[in-house]
């Protein structure tokens, strides 16, 4: 059952004096629910970076994996648009020398490589713990829309298709989802879907205390997951 992967995944860091998830644990997570990640594998080496870039095909993404660096952009350990075995090699050098220059004695576990998902329209979905009523999921537009414009919606765990339908409605950019100047509307159904997904995730497994996907890329078809965060609650009790 998914539910029993996931809770191995969290005990597992929980155990390890760990409040947070991995990214390559939190993409886990979340597939493990049925949600659209990016196909990625944590690469020990750089033959095996190389050998997986082939199967999932250029161009690929490659970003460390360590539990001493959180912001992996800050520390140069994130390499986009990589075309070839040789900007592989280069990127996977670079990436392991700059999170040793930002700690001597950092804990690298590997180099995720994933596939470069095609740009979309940016959404996110996030949830975080309120004391009073439990998970409140949010949505909203990604990018400038949620860092600046604060376009989001809120709504209390467990949700409906009709609760996550609504919240997507009610951002104040809800039409550029639904296309404008000729671009090509966004898959509503598959934002709804994740949305889904994620409040039975957070209803199912209380020990998350805060989840991010963000950026998700929604296109007229399917939606990618780019990047996942999750914390967890180190008591592992709904508060």
């Amino acid at each position: 059952m998914p539910t029993n992967n996931v809770g191995k995944i969290v005990q597992g860091a929980l155990s390890s004096g760990r409040n947070f998830l991995l990214e390559p644990e939190s993409k886990e997570v979340a597939g493990s629910y049925g949600m659209p990640v990016t196909k990625f594998k944590v690469c020990k080496s750089v033959g095996e970076a190389i050998k997986y870039s082939h199967e999932i095909g250029y161009p690929v993404v490659l970003k460390i994996v360590s539990p001493d660096v959180l912001h992996k952009s800050d520390v140069g350990a994130v390499k986009i648009n990589l075309k070839n075995d040789s900007e592989v090699r280069e990127a996977y050098g670079e990436i392991v020398k700059n999170v040793k220059k930002f700690k001597n004695d950092v804990k690298v576990l590997g180099v995720i490589v994933e596939e470069l998902a095609p740009q979309g329209h940016e959404v996110i979905v996030g949830m975080a713990k309120d004391p009073q009523f439990g998970p409140a999921l949010m949505f909203g537009l990604g990018g400038i829309f949620v860092e600046v414009l604060k376009d989001v919606s809120f709504r209390i765990a467990p949700l409906t298709e009709y609760d996550a339908r609504d919240m997507i409605q009610e951002i104040k950019g809800y039409p550029i989802l639904t296309g404008i100047r000729g671009q090509k509307p966004a898959d509503i159904e598959s934002l709804v879907d994740i949305i889904l997904r994620v409040s039975k995730l957070v209803t199912e497994h209380p020990e998350i205390e805060q989840l991010d996907l963000n950026p998700i890329f929604v296109y007229p078809q399917g939606a990618k997951i780019v990047d996942a965060r999750i914390m967890l609650s180190v008591s592992g009790e709904k508060r």
